[in-house]
């Protein structure tokens, strides 16, 4: 028991898809602070609506204020930039990490917290962990360990979202009008054209919410099935943010971990050599669909 556990926590990943996920999740963080947590430059001018989380009351975290609003943004983006290219791998993954965890506190303690954000924390700490990955010393279990914590956390969003509902809303949840109320409020185009459909908003709240009931099995699923469940969480990003204008995109990035991210094209070659590479290496292995 002890060693397929371990097997599963530390799986050969390629490094290579550490280094395309490290690339996607430090160049997004820059833009998530400028256009979706960007409410933190505010914050400085609103001190009676600063209620501190709890990590920040343990932390002691006093109230932001200007100063230390800018210098955190300067510092989160020049790691961020520096860690992107891969130097610096530790050094600036962790200033990465932390800048933007206190960034993050200051952004969920005005009255709003945004849970797509937890697998992108989760990222910014694991990443720095596997060190430089161009000078072939970062083994294929020290990838998988920090993919593998990224997908974990992934699956614990959407299963904590499923379990909050139920809390909250308890087994009427899936029969109410949330959905309804959402579009009402705040609906696009589309989404008022879904709205004259309710029979369909009824269902799409039970499909939601046994989708995120199983999403657990996306941690021991592999081929297909588990590029369907990676593909019909990102549809439901897509639609929700058609007809109601809300998005989730920070833990759209970190739901790439699941993908084969390792099989892009390298920077400077071409993709159909790349597609000949991969092609060539599943016929040595003898798999019948390349072959």
């Amino acid at each position: 028991m002890g060693g397929a556990l371990i097997r599963w926590m530390f799986p050969d990943v390629a490094p290579r898809r550490v280094a395309v996920l490290r690339v996607l999740v430090y160049l997004f963080v820059p833009l998530d602070m400028l256009l979706f947590t960007a409410g933190v430059f505010q914050h400085p001018h609103n001190p009676g609506g600063y209620r501190p989380v709890l990590i920040a009351r343990l932390l002691g975290l006093p109230a932001p204020v200007e100063g230390v609003v800018i210098g955190v943004f300067v510092l989160v983006v020049a790691a961020c930039l520096v860690a992107a290219t891969g130097r610096l791998p530790r050094a600036a993954g962790y200033a990465a990490a932390l800048g933007f965890g206190y960034w993050a506190l200051m952004a969920m303690s005005f009255g709003k917290v945004d849970h797509d954000h937890l697998a992108l924390l989760v990222a910014l700490f694991a990443l720095p962990s596997v060190g430089r990955l161009g000078d072939g010393r970062a083994s294929p279990q020290a990838a998988g360990w920090t993919v593998r914590v990224v997908q974990i956390a992934v699956v614990a969003t959407y299963f904590l979202s499923a379990w909050a509902k139920i809390r909250w809303g308890g087994w009427e949840w899936p029969n109410g009008a949330t959905f309804q109320w959402a579009i009402s409020r705040r609906g696009t185009f589309i989404g008022h054209l879904v709205e004259g459909l309710p029979w369909l908003i009824h269902m799409g709240q039970w499909v939601l919410l046994i989708a995120e009931a199983l999403t657990p099995l996306l941690l021991f699923a592999s081929g297909r099935a588990l590029y369907a469940g990676v593909a019909f969480f990102a549809a439901f990003h897509l639609v929700t943010w058609l007809a109601i204008a809300i998005h989730f995109l920070p833990l759209v990035v970190c739901l790439t971990a699941f993908l084969p991210l390792e099989r892009l094209p390298r920077r400077g070659r071409g993709f159909g050599e790349s597609i000949r590479e991969l092609a060539l290496r599943r016929t040595k292995s003898g798999d019948p669909i390349a072959s």
